[in-house]
């Protein structure tokens, strides 16, 4: 058997254009796309290579913020306590922020290519907000061709057909493509992920289908961020999501792609981690909270709303248009569940909807620059008789490609929550809004 090593050539990099285009002979592309392209979503349905051996392609990614936010809140947080428990006349602030480096993250990536159309993906998180040790992200087989069991099989079928399965992230609409995957921030332009993030790492079965441009889509999943066969007296049910949309380059100047996802969670005790899956971390570090509440690991999410839901049912709809450098990718997401109270479920389910849209210029000769925009809002009630939450954020930013995998990002955010004894009245959230600069450097190979 052999194995090989392959490093990708330089006139092999492009920053725009067609997958399809691209050379497939060249491994490291093929079994990295995303990596060499932008705007690339699920992996291109292509000519699988000619398979001659084993080849096994090694990447990464690292990740490094410059922070300079502020924030407040309008809630009372409190004073605090003396030994005894008892409270004293000094009152509880929020964190001082100050401008500096956040901690710089990193991962690994091991590709590899099995068989002819058999492509294998690990990655491990070196560096993460959440972990201090490397740990295991996930990873999954992606099958486009079945001559490793007999050549030839079904190859009319397969021509179409893709079958993946593993323990990753699941395909539920198509943000988690464009956002940050702990270090992996070459194909977010911006530096955070939307306010309501729906990442989830489960196992999973996904059968795909490619006809004319579009695409569908089936998956199951057991619902669990962790694993265990003990059942015990919990609810376990698996969770079934979708996906169909379609996606065409008209002509050299225009694509237009367009998707519609739907998940369905079942079970108390599973499928509740569709907007809580993440645990390498935010980028916005250690906003609205206060001198009292513990940083690091414990707080690892700021930033973002989790709204908690048990037996999750949630739709997701993607449009992206880009033409010529003009370029607009968004994001409705209407998700109802149950939020439960002590254990057992509420009489009614809450509701939650979230919008995003970003608009973005990419211009240069290889379109290594941009400039744009995005606003995210979230709003909704955990059940029919809470009261309303809602969230707004805007990003005002660009970028600079200083090689196809070496990037610079600088952008200006603002998010605020509303002043609603919804939040708690000593939670900083109430009333709470951060602001300021966010720089980031990253690179992805």
């Amino acid at each position: 058997m052999k194995t090989k090593l392959f490093t990708l050539p330089l006139a092999a990099i492009l920053l725009s254009g067609s997958f399809a285009n691209a050379q497939t002979s060249d491994m490291r592309a093929y079994l990295a796309p995303e990596k060499y392209q932008r705007n690339i979503f699920e992996d291109p349905k292509v000519e699988s290579p000619d398979y001659d051996g084993v080849k096994v392609s090694i990447g990464g990614d690292f990740a490094l913020q410059f922070q300079a936010l502020d924030h407040s809140t309008k809630a009372n947080l409190g004073y605090k306590l003396d030994a005894s428990g008892n409270p004293t006349t000094q009152p509880i602030n929020l964190l001082n922020l100050g401008s500096d480096v956040n901690l710089p993250t990193a991962n690994l990536d091991v590709n590899a290519y099995l068989a002819k159309g058999v492509k294998l993906h690990l990655r491990t998180y070196l560096s993460a907000r959440h972990h201090n040790e490397a740990w295991v992200k996930g990873g999954y087989l992606q099958i486009d061709n079945l001559d490793f069991i007999s050549k030839g099989l079904l190859s009319n079928v397969m021509q179409h057909a893709r079958v993946k399965v593993g323990m990753d992230e699941l395909n539920y609409g198509d943000s988690h493509f464009r956002r940050t995957d702990n270090a992996k921030a070459i194909n977010n332009p911006f530096v955070g992920n939307l306010v309501m993030d729906n990442f989830t790492t489960e196992p999973f079965l996904e059968a795909y289908g490619f006809f004319n441009n579009f695409i569908g889509m089936v998956g199951v999943s057991n619902g669990k961020l962790n694993q265990t066969a003990v059942k015990g007296t919990n609810d376990n049910k698996p969770s079934i999501y979708a996906k169909i949309g379609y996606d065409k380059q008209i002509d050299k100047d225009l694509r237009v792609r367009l998707t519609g996802s739907v998940m369905k969670t079942n079970g108390l005790s599973s499928g509740g981690n569709l907007y809580g899956g993440d645990r390498a971390g935010s980028r916005y570090y250690y906003v609205l909270l206060t001198e009292m509440d513990a940083v690091g690991a414990n707080n690892y999410a700021t930033g973002r709303f989790n709204p908690g839901f048990k037996e999750v049912t949630a739709i997701q709809i993607n449009p992206f248009v880009k033409y010529q450098g003009l370029e607009f990718f968004g994001t409705f997401e209407n998700v109802s569940g149950n939020k439960l109270q002590a254990g057992k479920k509420r009489e009614t389910d809450g509701n939650y909807t979230q919008l995003a849209a970003e608009l973005l210029y990419r211009f240069g000769g290889n379109e290594q620059y941009y400039l744009g925009g995005k606003y995210n809002t979230v709003s909704g009630e955990d059940d029919k008789q809470a009261s309303k939450r809602s969230i707004d954020r805007y990003n005002i930013g660009g970028g600079w490609y200083m090689t196809p995998n070496v990037l610079a990002k600088i952008e200006y955010v603002n998010q605020a929550y509303n002043n609603d004894s919804v939040w708690g009245n000593s939670n900083p959230l109430m009333g709470g809004k951060f602001n300021g600069v966010m720089l980031e450097a990253t690179i992805g190979f």
